[in-house]
């Protein structure tokens, strides 16, 4: 890193100073429907049963009654329990947005889902601070969303290849720099709260496919709050944190890449370019090309399940490697599993969360055609390198005839082929029907789409972590 480059400075000044008249107008836009995908996916993730044992338990353990639980029923728990429930829930169905990089040396899965930890340490401290103004809550979602995706963007590939899951590691910054701003924390508060969160950070890989992994994100948003909590009553943390031999880019990836770190913050903001991914698929972005792939091959040919011989799946180890899972045992495997999310693509035509259940994953249907997948390591795929996503199908039927497809890196739900707000508004409802009615659904997302409006979010807070309330 240049020496004249102090990523820990320039995150500080940025955050001092972002106000909400500073935001663009496509960077509010952007932001709002970040805002609507995640709310949806708290009230999805009440469904998951590590939600459900982290409710339990935040009101076991009691506590200052600071913020709303979410299944919480009204009931209040301390902030940073909050926080991890709601975090947790955020990315329970690994449904939550992603960060997009134009960086041909990162790999996905190196980025990371932006906005579940910014939003959330925002929610809670607005609550345990008693703000209740929608553009403070942007303000701060989007401070937090920015040094989050920018620090992550910096990051040389190695902290991914290494373990690291980064919505866990850096998605801490973006929770702690989102409550810090609604606690108006400046200077050596700021600071320490940055430095505390860089030491808070945490999560590796072998959990994934397992309830650890959506709690790295937990983790993140409830360490993020504490350390600005911790700050702003006087715990010190090395004030460049950020920085140097033992900052946390250098400890965790082998440093950062000084000619973008030079850019600086919010030029532009992340959200606006490159810009972020609303997955239509609650699984690894990595798969989401391959499964459009074969849905449009699957109706193309109105393919019957009963008559697929074998499906070839040809891909390089960008998507092998971090998407493990030979054959998916239960929902959670499944998401991390090409032969689970390609026979769903096949069986149902369809693969949300009616499809991501252990019955359906461990059911006969599911556990056959998970057999007739088979995935190769693709040489030429493999030496084009991993600036995108690329893969090759090849369906077999029973009469001997071979279908193939090519996946279009131009998924759905990227920046170069958006979901429309009907689209989202379509996820919104998918991702809460049996757990909300209708009528609650269409109240939250009206309130959601307009938070910035709002000059009191306390009643949507109320509907959103109260709408469900059964730990059943």
């Amino acid at each position: 890193m240049k020496k004249d480059i102090n990523i820990t400075d320039m995150a500080v000044s940025f955050v001092e100073t972002f106000q909400y008249e500073d935001i663009p107008q496509e960077a509010l836009e952007t932001a709002r429907r970040c805002i609507v995908d995640t709310v949806g996916l708290y009230i999805a993730g009440t469904s998951e049963d590590v939600v459900k044992i982290l409710a339990r338990e935040a009101l076991d353990e009691g506590g200052n009654p600071e913020a709303l639980l979410l299944m919480g029923g009204g009931r209040k728990v301390p902030g940073s329990k909050a926080a991890r429930v709601m975090g947790t829930a955020g990315h329970a169905h690994d449904w939550d947005d992603t960060q997009v990089s134009h960086d041909p040396d990162h790999h996905y899965g190196l980025l990371t889902h932006p906005s579940v930890p910014p939003l959330t340490g925002a929610l809670v401290a607005a609550q345990a601070e008693g703000v209740t103004s929608g553009r403070a809550i942007m303000t701060a979602f989007l401070a937090g969303f920015e040094v989050e995706t920018k620090v992550s963007e910096w990051m040389q590939a190695d902290h991914y290849l290494r373990g690291h899951h980064s919505s866990g590691t850096v998605g801490t910054l973006g929770a702690c720099v989102a409550a810090a701003k609604i606690m108006g924390l400046k200077g050596d508060s700021l600071r320490h709260a940055i430095g505390m969160a860089a030491s808070f950070a945490a999560g590796i890989r072998c959990n994934f496919g397992t309830m650890t992994k959506p709690l790295h994100v937990g983790r993140a948003a409830e360490n993020g709050v504490t350390a600005a909590r911790l700050a702003a009553r006087g715990v010190t943390a090395d004030p460049t944190a950020l920085d140097g031999r033992w900052g946390l880019p250098t400890v965790m990836s082998g440093g950062v890449s000084a000619d973008k770190a030079a850019a600086g913050f919010a030029n532009p903001l992340s959200i606006v370019s490159p810009g972020v991914s609303i997955k239509p698929y609650p699984s690894g972005i990595v798969t989401h090309q391959s499964m459009d792939a074969l849905l449009e091959l699957v109706k193309e040919h109105d393919v019957d399940p009963a008559k697929v011989t074998s499906i070839d799946f040809f891909a390089g180890s960008n998507i092998l490697n971090p998407i493990r899972y030979a054959v998916a045992k239960n929902h959670l495997q499944a998401k991390f599993s090409m032969a689970a999310l390609l026979s769903m693509i096949v069986l149902y035509r369809q693969a949300g969360r009616q499809q991501f259940t252990d019955e359906v994953v461990a059911g006969d249907a599911m556990q056959d055609m998970q057999a007739r997948v088979h995935t190769h390591l693709d040489r030429h795929i493999e030496s084009i390198g991993f600036d995108k996503i690329r893969s090759r199908i090849e369906l077999t039927l029973e009469d001997g005839q071979v279908l193939v497809k090519e996946a279009d890196d131009r998924y759905r739900g990227g920046p170069a082929k958006p979901m429309s707000d009907d689209d989202l508004a379509d996820k919104f409802r998918a991702c809460t029907a049996g757990l909300i009615d209708p009528s609650t659904q269409a109240a939250i997302l009206a309130q959601t789409q307009r938070i910035d409006e709002s000059e009191d979010v306390s009643a949507l807070l109320s509907e959103v972590m109260g709408s469900v309330s059964s730990f059943a």
